[in-house]
């Protein structure tokens, strides 16, 4: 059985690490990584590979930056000159990138199932590009796996059941595996030059990084807090705050960093800011609280005992979540057992 694996960007790096590791380890199952090139830097892309031992793609499409048509379009013709060389049995798409929809859209008009690995998700907001993205794949995939009961549920109402399994959430399968590799490295994938205390934040989605009023409020409130505020800088990001915010004396701007890194940084903090679906997760999974400066959340399952406080870009809002009291309950298991790969990896081999 032949699979061609699409990502492109750096929360697909992480899942894929735990699907392929599961996916290659299976007799009679051949897995294509295809990299379509839409994070591609050293700090964005490279680096993961190297630290999540994720093979080395078998094809770089090398597409890069562009508006999401250029990007979409370059992928779509890329994926499938790749798709009509290999002719695999299946196509896996991973989340809600325009790497996503373009492994989607070009395995489903060659009659190539789909799978689609972090399935159903919803924001309920149209104006974000990934929430188009999922909604598409979703619409088109052969196989939805759904990371939690509330996937489940949002593909039931649009009439999806019947392709949806319940696979849990990779990412979590991930934090599991790699958090043992920090604890037991020490100071290794320590950053260094930080305070012994922080708030770890990270900004990139374009309803904060497009509107300079939001950034602005966002930066505000982080001037505020009352301590240092450690913040890894997407490039494009790092190219807006040049001109359209002054940077507060305690906010550290550090360049991208590993996942390995980004764990250690996340498990030392004291709470999270983020506009990221994944560090949402990543957050909640470490025992971090976390601050959502978006309207909304997709991971409705981290709201639960203020684990995770979505606040908008208002700065009152945001510096009341900061200051309030971390939570006292548990996290609960939503997100699987961390046997999220073996599962995924099972079903394809069932179809064969």
């Amino acid at each position: 059985m032949k699979i061609v694996s699409v990502v492109g960007a750096r929360p697909q790096f992480i899942k894929a690490a735990a699907v392929s590791r599961v996916l290659r380890a299976k007799p009679g199952l051949q897995e294509i990584l295809v990299h379509t090139g839409q994070h591609y830097d050293e700090n964005m892309s490279d680096i993961f590979f190297r630290q999540l031992d994720i093979p080395q793609p078998d094809y770089n499409l090398e597409v890069g930056s562009g508006s999401h048509a250029y990007q979409t379009g370059m992928m779509l013709k890329g994926i499938e000159d790749v798709l009509l060389k290999e002719k695999p049995d299946h196509t896996l798409v991973y989340g809600d990138t325009n790497s996503t929809v373009a492994g989607a859209l070009a395995a489903t008009k060659l009659h190539i199932p789909v799978a689609h690995v972090e399935a159903g998700l919803r924001s309920f907001n149209r104006l974000m590009p990934e929430e188009i993205n999922r909604i598409v794949t979703d619409r088109i995939s052969d196989i939805l796996f759904a990371p939690t009961l509330t996937a489940i549920n949002n593909l039931k109402n649009e009439g999806l059941e019947k392709n949806t399994v319940f696979s849990g959430d990779v990412m979590y399968d991930s934090v599991l595996f790699y958090r043992e590799m920090v604890v037991s490295g020490g100071k290794k994938y320590m950053t260094a030059g930080l305070p012994a205390s922080y708030f770890l934040a990270t900004i990139h989605r374009a309803e904060n990084t497009d509107n300079p009023e939001n950034l602005r409020n966002i930066f505000l409130a982080f001037s505020q807090i009352g301590q240092a505020v450690v913040l890894p800088v997407h490039p494009r990001t790092a190219r807006l705050l040049k001109t359209e915010v002054s940077i507060p004396a305690n906010v550290i701007i550090i360049d991208p960093v590993g996942y390995l890194e980004m764990l250690w940084l996340t498990m030392n903090a004291e709470k999270v800011l983020t506009d990221s679906g994944g560090l949402q997760k990543e957050a909640y999974f470490l025992g971090r609280q976390c601050i959502t400066v978006r309207t909304e959340t997709e991971w409705v399952e981290t709201l639960h005992d203020n684990w995770n406080i979505v606040t908008g870009q208002d700065p009152d809002k945001i510096l009341e979540a900061v200051r309030s009291a971390k939570p006292q309950a548990s996290q609960r298991q939503d997100f699987g057992t961390g046997s999220s790969a073996g599962i995924i990896a099972e079903t394809l081999l069932r179809l064969r």
